[in-house]
């Protein structure tokens, strides 16, 4: 998995799961040595047409229909990982972020399924584009070959 080779650059050792959702962008839930708490990790996949890498991030419910995780699902951490040769990353964003930024579900917002991420060699943004990746490269770690 291209997703675990990138997260052994970030952390020591870890325990995975692999979920049964989203399996396109190796969707895992991993638990890092030494802490309680687990994190959802989600490869992020480079589009032809626009900017930035693409990844979702979305459950079944009861009726088999996809839906946003909530806060209750929300572990302690969502990762997104870029693995895209030379160029990688990851951005890890605290559950209080994936909140304030209607990433997760909760009683007044009802969150994503997917969205794009935008690392710092991104360019030609647009206005829209350009304000996501101003607050996502606060919980960006450049791992790229250098």
């Amino acid at each position: 998995m291209k997703i675990i080779e990138v997260l052994k650059e970030q952390f020591d050792g870890f325990e995975v799961i692999e979920e049964k959702w989203n399996e396109q962008y190796e969707g895992i839930l991993i638990k890092v040595n030494g802490q309680s708490r687990y994190k959802r990790c989600r490869l992020a996949h480079k589009t032809p047409r626009k900017e930035g890498y693409f990844t979702a991030f979305w459950k079944k419910d009861q009726f088999n229909k996809n839906i946003p995780f909530s806060d209750r699902d929300m572990i302690d951490e969502l990762i997104i990982v870029i693995n895209d040769g030379q160029q990688k990353g990851m951005f890890l964003i605290p559950k209080n972020v994936s909140i304030t930024q209607n990433i997760i579900s909760t009683k007044t917002s009802k969150g994503k399924m997917a969205m794009r991420f935008y690392p710092p060699w991104c360019q030609d943004l647009n206005k829209t584009a350009l304000a996501t990746q101003k607050w996502q490269l606060n919980y960006f770690i450049d791992l790229s070959e250098k």
